[in-house]
């Protein structure tokens, strides 16, 4: 992994000559969707104070409403143009320059078989989507990972019967996976311990009873206070969360300072990190041109070395049945 020195160099001599060189589009984007958004609401303002059934000023307005719209729908395809070469030339070069041997894919994402084989989350998806595949090899280890955003939605119905239909998150942010080089017999499930943090000791009452399996007490308090375990067997847990194992997992939740889950099924270890918003895209609204931005992507991308370093995945104690 890079030192922050590498990291401010590559972003000086090839980032940000690149981010720059966008940075005339990024802004005639921003500029033509306000002047085209303030045009129809200068158009509709018009239309209904000043017309009284003028049918010149009707038309008028309506005129300037398509022409506006016109200007959108153009400006929404130079958006992804921005968009693409943004992917291309920043977020590609970033993956890059973590290990040129990985594969990097912006518009595809986790295969929802994969986000299933998790067992993480058990409600039924009714929407599923992500983008920025990233794959590979670290050492021996291979992996997979993407940002994903999955949903279900519920339908109500009001007082004069008119249906309402609402979308709700189960899962924001990067889901990823890599061989952990055993086959399991069990599944084993790593999950934020919501409830002692908020209720403390009573919060453990409310662990018991859960549908990733029976809960699994462990002697490691600092781990105990972020994560809560539950498996189909309590010997084979204890077998793959051993001391370094979670002294590995708590060093990697406070280095990310993110809720996360971690699943052991098969012969994979699935990793999901929480993130309310998108993560490797381009802001419109602001300059392109920061280091921080980059910072950031550089060490969100470098979450699948940290689970595979940490969790010493290239040690290859185990060997496969």
């Amino acid at each position: 992994m890079k030192s922050l020195e590498e990291l401010t160099e590559l972003y000086e001599t090839q980032l940000k000559p690149q981010l720059l060189s966008m940075e005339q589009l990024r802004k005639s984007i921003f500029i033509r969707f306000i002047l085209s958004f303030l045009g129809i609401l200068a158009a509709i303002f018009v239309a209904a104070a000043l017309s009284q059934g003028n049918m010149a000023i009707i038309i008028a307005a309506v005129a300037l409403i398509i022409a506006c719209i016109v200007v959108i729908v153009k400006t929404a395809k130079m958006e992804r143009q921005y968009r693409t070469q943004f992917k291309q030339n920043v977020v590609g070069e970033i993956v890059k320059q973590i290990d040129p041997g990985w594969n990097y894919e912006p518009n595809y994402y986790m295969p929802q078989d994969d986000y299933r084989s998790s067992g993480l989350f058990r409600q039924k998806v009714d929407r599923y989507k992500g983008d920025d595949m990233v794959y590979g090899v670290v050492d021996k280890t291979d992996f997979r990972m993407s940002e994903l955003h999955t949903e279900y939605k519920t339908i109500t119905v009001d007082d004069k019967g008119k249906a309402k239909e609402t979308w709700h998150t189960i899962f924001k942010g990067l889901f990823a996976h890599a061989d952990f080089n055993k086959e399991l017999k069990g599944q084993t499930y790593v999950l934020p311990d919501t409830a002692e943090r908020i209720f403390g000791k009573w919060g453990q009452k409310l662990q018991r009873g859960n549908v990733h399996g029976d809960l699994v007490k462990l002697e490691n308090p600092e781990f105990e206070k972020l994560f809560v375990v539950y498996g189909s067997d309590q010997i084979e847990a204890r077998y793959i969360l051993t001391p370094g194992m979670m002294e590995a997992m708590v060093d990697i939740r406070k280095r990310y300072d993110r809720e996360m889950y971690f699943s052991f099924v098969g012969s994979r270890v699935y990793v999901a990190m929480s993130f309310s918003k998108n993560l490797f895209e381009p802001r419109i609204i602001r300059s392109g041109v920061r280091f921080k931005d980059v910072k950031q992507m550089y060490y969100q991308f470098s979450l699948v070395t940290a689970i595979i370093d940490e969790m010493n995945l290239n040690t290859r104690i185990w060997t496969k049945d």
